[in-house]
């Protein structure tokens, strides 16, 4: 007989509630199956009713980390806020988030961001998907008349270049009392005054004009 659904998902909360524990006593840490079957008191075979491999599990480590951010993104990109508030919004909830689990357990997060250096291969996709967000709010301010001349994909990799401290974890956990939201209200402010082709061009002319004189 197949397990309920039911058990499965209490069965999967309990398998990444015990990684997060060894997590935080032994840090950025390779867990294996072995450890997580004794500390579930299973035999490491039933460790693969809940989740099929390794792989799956460290899949559902980072979206457990990376669902409330998830839930931040579709929930801004939804709304009818106007487009530059949207964009605050976009990065600031996020960063907001990030911050107070810094604030709360350091090591942890120090921990997690680690392990997903370690496993960028799982994590990319969610930056891709945070981009993916942010693709679509770049497109609504261009039919509002921002960013001319420059395409998309051009815009979403500046803006993505000017709010770096406030998306990167290994900024945040270096320099966090200095990165107050309001800086970031300024940055998303001057990004809306000035990012379009001919500002791009003129600091590109400015920067060649530069190293030419150096």
């Amino acid at each position: 007989m197949a397990r309920p659904q039911t058990d499965i998902e209490a069965g999967q909360k309990m398998i990444l509630g015990i990684v997060e524990q060894l997590i935080r006593k032994r840090g950025a840490v390779e867990v294996t199956l072995q450890e997580i079957a004794r500390e579930a008191d299973m035999s490491q075979s039933n460790i693969y009713r809940f989740y099929e491999s390794k792989e799956a599990l460290w899949e559902a480590i980072a979206e457990n980390w990376f669902s409330d951010k998830v839930k931040i993104m579709e929930e801004v990109t939804a709304s009818d806020l106007p487009v530059e508030t949207k964009l605050y919004e976009f990065f600031a909830r996020r960063f907001l988030l990030m911050r107070a689990s810094f604030v709360k357990e350091p090591e942890l997060f120090r921990s997690y961001c680690e392990l997903g250096e370690q496993h960028y291969d799982v994590v990319e996709g969610y930056v891709d998907l945070g981009d993916h967000y942010l693709a679509m709010i770049v497109s609504e301010a261009m039919d509002n008349g921002y960013f001319k001349g420059l395409t998309i994909d051009a815009a979403v990799s500046f803006v993505n270049l000017m709010v770096y401290p406030y998306v990167n974890p290994d900024s945040l956990i270096q320099m966090h009392e200095k990165l107050p939201v309001e800086k970031l209200k300024i940055i998303i402010s001057v990004i809306f005054a000035g990012l379009e082709a001919d500002a791009v061009a003129l600091t590109n002319k400015n920067n060649a004009d530069l190293h030419l004189v150096s």
